[in-house]
């Protein structure tokens, strides 16, 4: 049973609407989006698990002012699983303790990290009044992956292993009680939604490229005829409300700190749409609060 669903990073979704609007680093998105992907495609391995199973995906925890993020807990009956999800790419090689790769010498070993994240998870467990055993496995899902090393260790799990894993996991399903239940539910209780904002570059109102944007090529709609905007570029079509509606989102999420202004909408959008026109529809999904310069919508 899913406890908690892995939602979509914030600080993904706003990097891409960035993208078209403002120059990023070229691994900014590339990088959080092979993250994401190798996270799905676990989720979607673990559906497979039977229904004996408490899972909850993407938790960031805190424990006496140290933050641990795990991207899959498992509750069984008898323990605890922590899965470590990596999307690596490309050969790896493991020597002394040490990851490398040919053209990077200074990787962090990922083990530490799990060792970490165990270790502050049982020190939350037992405050929480739980002493469950804590199994911990890095999982690696991408089929181009591989990883020399002269050891074994059990708790690396290759691409070609993840099918055998599962059906271990599966072997002795015992069901599990409300104690269980109430646990899960407490540690979705305690997962802190992390501020994204931190980890973008920096950009202000006035460096961010205005118009509306085609919600298919992301380029700057250009035509409108009859209520309807027709991009230029891929012959999308989209009415005016939904197009407003749509880039005000990203302008709430790009500024949560602006107000939402006709003004303010009226600039975002490249001027294309009149201040009636963008007035009448944040009417009809937003209250106008104030009067004069100082009226905003929320």
């Amino acid at each position: 049973m899913i406890i908690q669903q892995r939602p979509e990073p914030l600080e993904l979704i706003i990097s891409c609407f960035l993208v078209e609007r403002l120059v990023l680093p070229e691994n900014h998105i590339t990088s959080n989006e092979k993250g994401y992907e190798g996270e799905l495609r676990s989720d979607k391995w673990l559906e497979n698990l039977t229904d004996n199973w408490l899972v909850l995906h993407g938790l960031l925890l805190e424990n006496h002012g140290s933050r641990f993020q795990i991207d899959t807990l498992i509750i069984a009956h008898e323990k605890i699983y922590i899965l470590d999800v990596k999307n690596y790419e490309g050969d790896y090689y493991l020597e002394d303790d040490k990851w490398f790769t040919k053209t990077n010498s200074n990787l962090k070993n990922p083990l530490h990290q799990l060792i970490r994240c165990e270790t502050l998870l049982r020190k939350l467990l037992l405050e929480l009044g739980y002493n469950y055993p804590i199994e911990t496995y890095l999982i690696f899902n991408n089929p181009e992956f591989h990883l020399y090393t002269t050891t074994t260790n059990p708790s690396i799990v290759f691409p070609a292993q993840l099918n055998r894993f599962l059906k271990i996991l599966n072997t002795h399903p015992l069901k599990l009680n409300s104690k269980h239940l109430k646990l899960a539910n407490q540690l979705a209780s305690l997962h802190i939604v992390e501020s994204p904002y931190t980890r973008l570059p920096p950009y202000t109102f006035e460096q961010i490229k205005k118009g509306l944007l085609c919600p298919d090529c992301r380029t700057v709609f250009l035509e409108v005829g009859n209520g309807i905007f027709i991009c230029g570029h891929c012959g999308c079509r989209e009415s005016v409300d939904a197009a407003l509606m749509r880039n005000v989102k990203e302008y709430r999420m790009l500024f949560p700190d602006r107000k939402i202004t006709t003004k303010h909408i009226f600039e975002w959008c490249g001027y294309v749409l009149s201040k009636k026109t963008i007035r009448r529809i944040l009417l009809m999904h937003y209250r106008l609060i104030g009067h004069g310069v100082s009226s905003h919508y929320i």
